[in-house]
């Protein structure tokens, strides 16, 4: 037995049962689902799933438990009214889809859960929404007081006006981010696949039921999961999703949509992510795993001790060079000489101002050139360091 299979074994005797059943018994649940598991085999929205999902979760909503759902599934449900056969390539289709599917979609939720008393509303967010301190402060009181009024927000991506390079991408990433945005005590991910395997389930492959930290999925093989053409994540982005969320603070599990009320009730379903580290603040969590880098930054040495080990704001005497093309407020990595990503960060200058200011202090630029330019490159509180990593080249 393997280091990592004892760990595993030896928490899951007691501590994961317990916590399972601290699902049971959660105040306050994300919970999200895949355009694969909405879907018809003909296509468009599948009333008999989205049916049997929302009796699953109007009864826990039922018997007190905050639920929010974010859902897929609005591209889908315009494609046929459309006319399109499988979902579109361009941006641009995409978003007339989603904004021809999504009224679809809401009017099938708002029927399904009124059948069980229940009050929905609709909550369209893009990456930016969760970015920037007002927006977010706005976000989260919204869905807080929905939440207070017994309302089930159904949240989605904005794809009407979200861009490519500011989007969550898939609505696992947005699920992990919205469960720390309204503090929930659990993130639930549902698909088409029951759990994690060690390998190919059609091969004999075993359910891992327990993932207590990075370490256990090493040497695991996670591929796409879900209808082929309908959706955009996969096991892959679920996995990355669950670990967001347990490496914040926040318990996650991993199952098929036919598992959810099972899921619900603290059942032995599906792959548990057991919680591995603290709460950290939302947009910290978008800046670290989801945020498209625009340029980087190569620090001397002195600056990566300094931003690395004393977690220091990054002033423009440490930086040596300047890679991208990237404008005030983009998302910036910070790499070492030998291009060891050390930290990702907002930065408060463009590429084009920052050659002329590197190797020279504030106070000096701000003689040379002016008052404004005695800010710090990246400020503290917009900067997350990351786990080490070789950097790629820019567009990769």
């Amino acid at each position: 037995m393997t280091t990592s299979t004892a760990r595993i074994a030896e928490f899951t005797e007691g501590d994961d049962a317990a916590e399972r059943q601290a699902l049971a018994g959660a105040k306050r649940i994300v919970v999200k689902v895949g355009s694969s598991s909405l879907t018809s085999i003909k296509g468009g929205i599948s009333e008999k799933a989205l049916t049997a999902l929302v009796h699953a979760l109007a009864e826990k909503r039922n018997s007190g438990t905050e639920i929010i759902l974010v859902s897929s599934g609005a591209i889908a449900a315009g494609l046929a009214p459309l006319g399109l056969a499988k979902r579109p390539k361009d941006l641009a289709t995409q978003q007339a889809a989603a904004s021809v599917g999504q009224g679809l979609l809401m009017a099938r939720y708002s029927q399904a859960f009124a059948a069980h008393g229940v009050t929905v509303s609709q909550v369209l967010l893009t990456a930016d929404d969760l970015m920037r301190r007002t927006q977010h402060s706005n976000a989260y009181r919204a869905l807080d007081r929905l939440l207070n009024l017994g309302v089930v927000p159904v949240v989605n991506e904005n794809d009407t006006v979200a861009t490519h390079e500011i989007r969550f991408g898939d609505n696992d990433r947005l699920a992990a981010l919205v469960a720390h945005l309204v503090r929930a005590d659990a993130l639930v991910l549902l698909s088409d696949v029951d759990a994690l395997y060690d390998g190919p389930p059609s091969l004999g492959a075993k359910r891992i039921p327990l993932v207590t930290g990075p370490a256990d999925l090493v040497g695991v093989t996670i591929g796409k999961a879900g209808k082929a053409g309908v959706g955009t994540g996969g096991m892959t982005t679920k996995v990355e999703a669950a670990s967001i969320a347990a490496g914040s603070g926040i318990h996650a599990l991993v199952t098929s949509t036919a598992n959810a009320a099972a899921a619900l009730a603290g059942e032995d379903v599906g792959t548990w992510f057991a919680i591995n580290g603290n709460r950290k603040p939302v947009r910290l969590l978008w800046l670290a795993h989801l945020a498209s880098v625009r340029g980087r930054l190569v620090l001397d040495d002195g600056a990566v001790k300094a931003v690395r080990d004393r977690h220091t704001s990054l002033l423009p005497a440490g930086i040596s060079s300047v890679q991208g093309d990237f404008e005030p407020g983009d998302p910036v990595e910070m790499v070492s000489a030998e291009g060891t990503v050390i930290a990702r960060g907002l930065v408060n200058y463009s590429a084009e101002e920052l050659p002329r200011m590197l190797g020279r202090s504030t106070k000096e630029l701000a003689k040379d050139l002016g008052r404004g330019y005695d800010r710090v490159v990246v400020h503290v509180d917009d900067l997350v360091l990351v786990q080490p990593s070789r950097s790629t080249k820019l567009g990769e």
